[in-house]
């Protein structure tokens, strides 16, 4: 899925959320029905690869279920294998087989720590995304993210502007979180014209008000990821959904 096939379908939905699939459990039927409760508010789901991994050969084998029945189920939401990868050679030539052939996920997250090696496998497949670690919204994110480098600027800003002469905006994107929306201003005047795929909403404070203010393009450009808000949610995750996207709506004239 290109990008402007993406935005067409944010616009047309008046939605860019992305309900994540934090998920512990070897069961199809618990994440089916999360999926079909929550399909018709969102845009995307995303798959965070460490809850179905530590259930070893059942877990693969629930998340190849769970990819292949929203492929067939609804072929229009994108889908994201959150793996959070980052190695070089062959090692990340077996990643992208993984997670683009195997599985056939629209796009990965990526860190960006060993350089343009880690993420070069990746992006030699038409229409899918490398989803880059540039801003995240845990509290040790300070720890590194935040240094500054010898021309002054946060390491994350040295990030993106790397990442930027890697690929186009049709093919990488960036994580940018929700729970520092001054630095998402920031992250927004960086990378203009290209997708972020924002966390943080829910759980972790982050207001989508607040995200849709700072990050939102006129053409979108934009996935809000809403995890353990939606999937936990005491009224069911349906109701959570609509809620959120509800919220959303209203900054789509």
């Amino acid at each position: 899925m290109n990008r402007q096939t993406l935005n067409r379908l944010i616009l047309e939905k008046r939605s860019c959320l992305c309900v994540g699939l934090d998920i512990s459990s070897i069961s199809f039927e618990p994440i089916r029905r999360i999926v079909e409760e929550t399909a018709p508010y969102c845009v995307a789901f995303k798959a965070n690869t460490a809850f179905f991994e530590a259930h070893g050969w059942k877990g693969w084998k629930c998340m190849e279920e769970t990819v292949s029945y929203i492929r067939s189920r609804f072929p229009d939401h994108f889908l994201i294998a959150d793996a959070k990868r980052g190695d070089i050679g062959n090692t990340a030539v077996q990643y992208a087989r993984t997670f683009f052939e195997r599985m056939d996920f629209d796009a990965v997250t990526l860190s960006p720590y060993m350089g343009y090696d880690a993420v070069e496998p990746f992006l030699a497949y038409r229409d899918k995304w490398v989803i880059l670690l540039a801003l995240t919204s845990n509290t040790s994110a300070a720890d590194f993210q935040f240094s500054l480098t010898p021309d002054g600027a946060p390491l994350f800003q040295k990030v993106i502007e790397k990442a930027n002469t890697w690929a186009g905006r049709d093919k990488l994107m960036y994580v940018a979180g929700a729970t520092r929306p001054d630095m998402l201003r920031l992250v927004r005047a960086m990378a203009p014209d290209r997708f972020l795929l924002i966390p943080g909403v829910g759980a972790q404070g982050g207001t989508v008000e607040e995200v849709m203010q700072h990050a939102k393009t006129p053409q979108g450009d934009i996935l809000i990821n809403v995890s353990r808000a939606i999937v936990q949610s005491e009224d069911g995750p349906g109701i959570a959904a609509k809620e959120f996207a509800g919220s959303i709506a209203r900054f789509f004239s």
